[in-house]
């Protein structure tokens, strides 16, 4: 658990990481790689630190952030391959919520998790894009709730409760929040498209000119 001088910036770390992702996710995806990593790693971290102390738990988090950060931004293709699996994943909970009511076996979500990661390295681009965009999404929303001082939301990014990274299982009597992500979520899938479709033709058209 982070002590709660440390929420704010969090929160804002959280804000700007998720709008970067959500938007400029592919031109950025080693960045946002970096980002994710240090996030997974802090709170991984911090979260397996009981009653240390306040440096403690900051020094945890910082080292465990690094980590994580390094080992992501080394993986760039076990990244994409991540990001596959989790969309496989994301997408598998939600149909077995729908016609099962429950949660889906490990063999099964283990299997379409590989299968979505191996799918995902055939179309990175278009992964990449509907991976960051989602994922960012929901940090800025998150983010953004804990910055106008929502009390679950900061009790959350202070290392309580593990709904920020699990999008099923939102904070109770939100019911907007779903429909938010999705909306941000699809804007941002937009925007990275036409912006990643106009640098490739701009690198293409510079490539003419040099030959």
């Amino acid at each position: 658990m982070l002590p709660v001088s440390y929420v704010t910036p969090t929160a804002i770390i959280l804000v700007v990481g998720g709008l970067l992702a959500c938007f400029a996710g592919y031109r950025l995806f080693r960045f946002v790689l970096g980002v994710y990593g240090f996030v997974a790693g802090a709170l991984v971290t911090s979260s397996l630190i009981g009653g240390s102390s306040t440096l403690a738990h900051v020094a945890a988090a910082i080292v465990g952030g690094v980590v994580g950060s390094l080992l992501m931004y080394a993986a760039y293709f076990i990244g994409v391959g991540l990001v596959g699996a989790g969309l496989a994943a994301l997408a598998l909970n939600v149909v077995w919520r729908v016609v099962a009511a429950s949660e889906p076996p490990t063999i099964v979500l283990v299997v379409v998790c590989v299968l979505g990661a191996l799918a995902a390295l055939s179309v990175v681009r278009y992964v990449v894009i509907v991976g960051t965009a989602l994922a960012g999404a929901w940090t800025a929303i998150f983010g953004g709730l804990a910055l106008m001082g929502n009390s679950a939301a900061r009790h959350v990014v202070s290392g309580n409760g593990d709904w920020i990274v699990y999008p099923l299982d939102p904070m109770p009597n939100f019911w907007w929040i779903m429909p938010a992500w999705l909306v941000l979520a699809g804007v941002g899938v937009g925007v990275q498209l036409a912006t990643s479709k106009s640098a490739g033709a701009r690198a293409a058209k510079s490539a003419k000119i040099k030959k």
